[in-house]
């Protein structure tokens, strides 16, 4: 199992549309064969930090994910989104694996 990590720089005023784009893509991520643990959005603290983590089973897995993503016309239009409200200043990824008792 592999967990994507991902840290978003967003735009403090625009979380809301921020909140939009997550939410389309956690019902794509579940679409394409992963599974969401969702997006954390700022609360308390910075103002402009945000989180998402998702699962696949395996690298692999995210790697067919990934191609899947680029050919599904609803993953653009999230792009798209995201990139016409201009809510993510920036991100990293990073990929987690867990560890359990």
């Amino acid at each position: 199992m592999v967990t994507c990590y991902l840290k978003y720089v967003i735009d403090p005023y625009k979380v809301k549309e921020f909140e939009e784009y997550g939410k389309m893509w956690i019902r794509l991520v579940n679409k394409l064969g992963g599974s969401h643990q969702g997006y954390f959005l700022p609360h308390e603290g910075a103002n402009n930090i945000a989180y998402a983590l998702f699962t696949f089973p395996s690298l692999a897995a995210y790697e067919e994910y990934r191609g899947k993503m680029a050919l599904d016309a609803e993953c653009q239009e999230a792009f798209k989104f995201a990139e016409e409200t201009k809510c993510i200043l920036s991100y990293e990824r990073s990929f987690m694996r867990p560890v359990f008792k």
